[in-house]
């Protein structure tokens, strides 16, 4: 008949074995996958940086003393730059508002990893120790992200935008006027500085898996970040070296600053920070993930 020739030879050969001629129910692609998987961890984001803010304003005092202590210290930073520059014009090629530029990149890398990782690095040991770990294992998502990203601090962003207005001033009295190739290539090697510290905290903070406490060791490595805030030219040797692929603190916030300030002379640098986040990250992942593999719960 004219309806059977309109049938595809598929759809009979389904109905001569008695089955149904509905087309199967169309699968989710890869993309649409991707996007419910993104959507997904958004969502538990938001609901982690709601918790934080709830937080903070429940101690509306301690987050306004803490903006305090971090704008003190970095004030006092900047002042050692300028008694230093009173016995010198140049450290290395480094000339006084390059050096006061360097800090203020370091600061603002430092204040955005500390407002988005510090506290979880340095809480997983509590978490392992107390057995509250447990809880995290069980949900639905990737344990590392609800570790990593349980708590915000909110403080880190005033102080991180401090340390901008420090590095516009420095330009400005340099005649500096980046391209904005220039700013937005500094903004990505910033984001592999904080990727760095983030990667070799966390890898540290895994040793708890091991040590039960590992507060000290970790608080330790921070106290690095004070070499990271030094011109690159002013280290030699062999504690040069260690600080540059081994602990890699001097790339953090030099290469972004020379990229800022036309101090490059070939890409390598830029290659070597991007190559060594990674390196970091995936040496932290697989800390991580051994660690995990150790761990036997609280209650065994």
């Amino acid at each position: 008949s004219a309806d059977e020739m309109k049938r595809s030879p598929q759809n009979l050969k389904r109905e001569a074995a008695g089955g149904s001629t509905l087309q199967p129910p169309h699968l989710p692609g890869p993309l649409s996958r991707l996007r419910q998987h993104a959507s997904r961890y958004l969502g538990v984001y938001a609901a982690l940086w709601k918790n934080s803010i709830a937080r903070e304003m429940s101690f509306k005092a301690n987050f306004l003393l803490w903006i305090l202590v971090e704008m003190l210290w970095f004030a006092m930073q900047l002042c050692f730059i300028g008694v230093l520059y009173l016995h010198t014009e140049h450290i290395g090629t480094w000339t006084k508002w390059q050096v006061v530029m360097l800090i203020g990149a370091s600061h603002f890398i430092q204040q955005v990893f500390q407002a988005f990782f510090l506290i979880n690095c340095t809480n997983l040991s509590e978490l392992v120790r107390s057995g509250k770990l447990d809880f995290l294992l069980l949900l639905p998502v990737n344990t590392r992200f609800v570790v990593s990203f349980r708590q915000v601090d909110l403080g880190a962003f005033v102080n991180a935008a401090s340390a901008v207005a420090v590095m516009a001033y420095a330009a400005r009295q340099m005649h500096l006027a980046p391209s904005a190739w220039q700013v937005a290539g500094f903004l990505a090697l910033c984001g592999a500085g904080v990727a760095i510290h983030y990667s070799l905290m966390f890898l540290l903070a895994s040793i708890s898996f091991w040590t039960v406490r590992a507060q000290g060791i970790v608080w330790g490595y921070y106290n690095l970040f004070n070499v990271a805030r030094l011109p690159d030219e002013a280290f030699g040797g062999l504690f040069k070296a260690l600080f540059t692929f081994a602990l890699p603190m001097l790339l953090v916030s030099n290469v972004p600053v020379r990229l800022l300030t036309d101090k490059l002379s070939s890409p390598g640098p830029i290659l070597l920070l991007l190559a060594m986040s990674a390196v970091c990250f995936a040496v932290s992942e697989w800390g991580w993930r051994a660690s995990t593999r150790r761990y036997t719960s609280a209650s065994s």
